[in-house]
């Protein structure tokens, strides 16, 4: 079985099953996914991702603020975090974390909400989704700072092997998308090879960054085993042992899941 580890099931293009998430899901489990989780990247989607937790027992959620979703004088408080994780089916927190490709502007204001979800996850315990990107140095400084008692995942990972190795070594988890298929993702690939079997995911970030050969249509939770088999391959493993060392991981990340 199979988990796909961040999907936004609010978010598919769901033309190729005439519009319908219930057939997307049972394309995705006819391909061997047991389990998706539905992300939150703002307070406008919390109720959706949540909804859909409720809906569909195979499937989780977390609740947080991306960091290009963040707008000046409307940072998120952490009341309101903490009312959202009270929640059976949100199993963690974020997504969250840094953006300084896009935003570079606004790095104090990403700064201040990174540590809102870090402060919330010592006081819950769940484990955080962080996306980080051309903000390297602050993203480690700031994982450091929070000192977590528990786990949490770098999604869609895109750094070097260097960050990949100070983030295993805070405790943290890497979580690999369709990038790593692509043609210039060289880099990336020497990461996949190195990060311990315990400590990967596997994810699709649906409705983005489709695996090849799907480059550039909309991503679809199915395409998580594309995703699975190149790193098996990649990796030298037997897919079967793959999968179930990643939905090993998985569960053992976010423990309150209902895998």
């Amino acid at each position: 079985m199979l988990v796909d580890s961040h999907c936004h099931l609010d978010r598919l293009d769901l033309t190729a099953h005439q519009g319908s998430l219930d057939a997307a899901l049972e394309a995705a489990r006819a391909r061997g996914v047991g389990h998706f989780l539905c992300i939150g990247v703002s307070a406008d989607n919390a109720a959706a991702v949540k909804g859909l937790a409720e809906r569909y027992a195979d499937v989780d959620c977390s609740v947080g603020i991306h960091p290009l979703d963040l707008e000046p004088g409307a940072e998120p408080a952490l009341d309101w975090l903490l009312r959202e994780l009270n929640h059976p089916q949100v199993v963690a927190i974020g997504e969250t974390g840094l953006d300084y490709h896009y935003e570079p502007e606004a790095a104090e204001l990403q700064q201040a909400s990174f540590r809102l979800h870090l402060q919330a996850a010592q006081i819950t315990g769940k484990p955080v989704i962080v996306h980080t990107r051309a903000a390297r140095a602050d993203t480690l400084e700031l994982l450091r700072e929070a000192a977590l008692p528990q786990a949490g995942v770098l999604h869609c990972f895109t750094e070097d092997w260097e960050m990949a190795k100070a983030a295993l070594d805070l405790g943290f988890y890497i979580s690999l998308s369709g990038i790593v298929t692509f043609r210039n993702a060289d880099a990336l690939r020497d990461v996949a090879r190195q990060v311990p079997a315990d400590r990967l995911l596997v994810e699709t970030d649906s409705p983005y960054l489709a695996p090849i050969p799907y480059r550039g249509k909309p991503n679809l939770p199915q395409y998580v085993r594309e995703v699975a088999e190149y790193l098996a391959m990649l990796r030298g493993e037997p897919f079967e042992r793959f999968a179930q060392q990643t939905t090993a991981n998985f569960k053992r990340l976010f423990p309150l899941a209902r895998v």
